[in-house]
């Protein structure tokens, strides 16, 4: 392949996740000469299926999206861990090759931090996210129904209908009926039926790590939509410093191929979309005797304020068929208690009061109803050492009571949650790979263990043996980075303004959950994709 860089572009995009290939893919059709640079390789979509069997065998197999060694070396020297590789995939497609799929807008109090809490507010309101939010349905292919009484406003039904609920969420909705708890439909990006000539979803079952039939969305569709406007991509062509000119504006993004060589691809627009860990470690990178402390870090805040979602569960068994790992993703969720995590929960029919109220401050909650809690049958049968009648009673046995829930619990900004460079460890270049400090706090702890009290409550009142519970003690992250060059008006306290573009450099954008001031508790993909046609647009209208 040509690694060659092109002799003119106006728009050097960074990564080609869903950010990079909706932003590239807009600003093409908008006429404008695109190069898209991407660490990772451009995988063969005909070889998913055998991802997908690799990945459903017990066993250390490696990741199947070909994550690890030194181009992915990372360090976490924090209070806590993080596990950083678990939630990335570099390559054409970015995290959107194994997402689940949920897609979810955050609420206008995420925007104008009117949640119970100290989070600062955004420059920008839900009001001016919302038709992006809208067009970003439209290109991901959502399925949804418009039975949600705590979704933000919106105009208009989603692209496609949403799925039906699962087996399991009827057994649930019996039991939050008699609790006053509000189940809904969950928005996926995923076809319900065929789409932007895709097919609808068959039941595969294994959307995280693998959807072979490619109903799941994921951004190669918008890379190909790119490349047939024109736009060319480079894989395998990790970007390695930005270099600026005596103006102070980029000039060149300078990229390593495989064979070691160094290129320099110039443009008129550049724009980072590189997730919330690697953006930020490339502007460090990017350090030079004009900008010494990084790349557009006059504030001192690029690779600050950290944060993921943190899962909170519990779950066990029941005396009846649950039908689970029959859907590989969720049917159902509740936000009943995003706005308001401290009401209290009474069943309906006497009053009594199951989890008391508080006014304690507490981060949104959203809660979900899990349709593979469990393990599954293949798994069960790949990994037994029983053969014939005996492995099949085996299986009977362990396989199909088990019923569980989940939810996700927002992370506070914190300064001291940062991607940093580790100068001590160096990735396949010799550059210091990002180091990872973590830490979570009492609010986020009360939080979890609100959302347990919650998942507890519905769990005993469908009869359930609850046999475990991950909460403050044992969670982790949901692998959602967020806040490392935050969105605002002052550039010194913030690392973008509201149109994305760095208060430090004028033709560079970032484009990525990075920007986030707060991180809310919905899944960041659907903000992430209007962001970046926000991005897009502001991007166009300068050149």
């Amino acid at each position: 392949m040509d690694r060659e860089p092109s002799e003119r572009a106006d728009v050097c995009v960074i990564g080609a996740g869903p950010a990079g290939a909706l932003i590239a893919s807009q600003l093409a059709s908008d006429g404008q000469k695109v190069v898209v640079l991407e660490a990772g390789p451009r995988f063969d979509k005909s070889k998913r299926e055998q991802q997908m069997e690799a990945a459903i065998r017990p066993g250390d197999h490696g990741s199947v999206w070909e994550m690890g060694g030194d181009r992915d070396a990372f360090s976490a020297n924090g209070e806590r861990h993080y596990p950083l590789n678990i939630s990335r995939v570099k390559g054409v497609g970015g995290s959107t090759l194994h997402w689940q799929g949920m897609v979810m807008r955050l609420h206008p109090s995420d925007f104008d931090g009117s949640h119970d809490t100290d989070d600062p507010a955004w420059p920008i309101s839900y009001d001016d996210l919302r038709p992006y939010y809208a067009d970003a349905e439209r290109a991901l292919g959502v399925a949804g129904d418009a039975d949600n009484p705590f979704t933000p406003p919106r105009d208009g039904a989603y692209p496609l209908p949403g799925f039906p609920p699962s087996y399991s969420d009827s057994l649930f909705a019996e039991a939050c009926e008699r609790l006053g708890i509000t189940m809904h439909s969950v928005p996926n990006a995923r076809n319900s039926e065929p789409y932007d000539d895709r097919g609808p979803c068959v039941g595969y079952g294994t959307c995280q790590p693998v959807c072979p039939s490619g109903a799941k969305y994921d951004a190669s569709v918008h890379i190909e939509d790119a490349e047939a406007e024109g736009t060319r991509l480079i894989d395998r062509a990790p970007v390695q410093r930005l270099e600026t000119d005596d103006d102070g504006r980029v000039e060149a993004a300078v990229y390593a191929t495989p064979d070691g060589t160094e290129h320099r691809q110039t443009a008129r627009e550049f724009v980072i979309a590189a997730g919330g860990v690697e953006t930020p470690r490339l502007l460090l990178l990017s350090a030079s005797d004009d900008h010494p402390d990084g790349l557009a870090n006059s504030s001192g805040l690029v690779g600050h304020y950290f944060m993921d979602h943190l899962f909170a569960g519990a779950g066990g068994t029941l005396d009846r068929e649950t039908r689970q790992n029959h859907v590989g993703f969720l049917t159902s969720e509740c936000h009943q208690f995003y706005d308001d995590p401290g009401q209290a929960v009474e069943r309906v029919a006497d009053g009594e009061t199951i989890v008391g109220p508080t006014a304690e401050a507490l981060s949104p909650l959203k809660l979900e109803f899990l349709n593979y809690a469990g393990p599954s049958p293949v798994e069960l049968a790949l990994s037994g050492e029983e053969w014939g009648d005996t492995l099949l009673s085996s299986l009977r046995e362990s396989y199909g009571n088990s019923i569980a829930m989940g939810g996700l619990v927002g992370q506070p900004p914190r300064k001291e949650n940062r991607v940093t460079l580790d100068t001590s460890t160096t990735d396949d270049h010799g550059n210091p790979v990002p180091d990872i400090q973590w830490s979570w706090g009492d609010r986020l702890e009360r939080s979890l263990s609100r959302a347990n009290e919650i998942q507890h409550a519905v769990l005993s009142e469908l009869g359930v043996d609850i046999s475990w519970t991950v909460g403050p003690a044992d969670t982790g992250p949901a692998y959602h980075h967020m806040g490392t060059t935050r969105m605002g008006t002052d550039p010194q306290a913030s690392v973008v303004d509201p149109q994305l573009r760095t208060h430090d450099v004028a033709n560079l954008s970032i484009a990525s959950s990075s920007v986030f001031v707060t991180a809310g508790s919905m899944n960041p993909t659907l903000t992430i994709a209007a962001l970046a046609l926000k991005c897009a647009d502001h991007v166009s209208e300068r050149l």
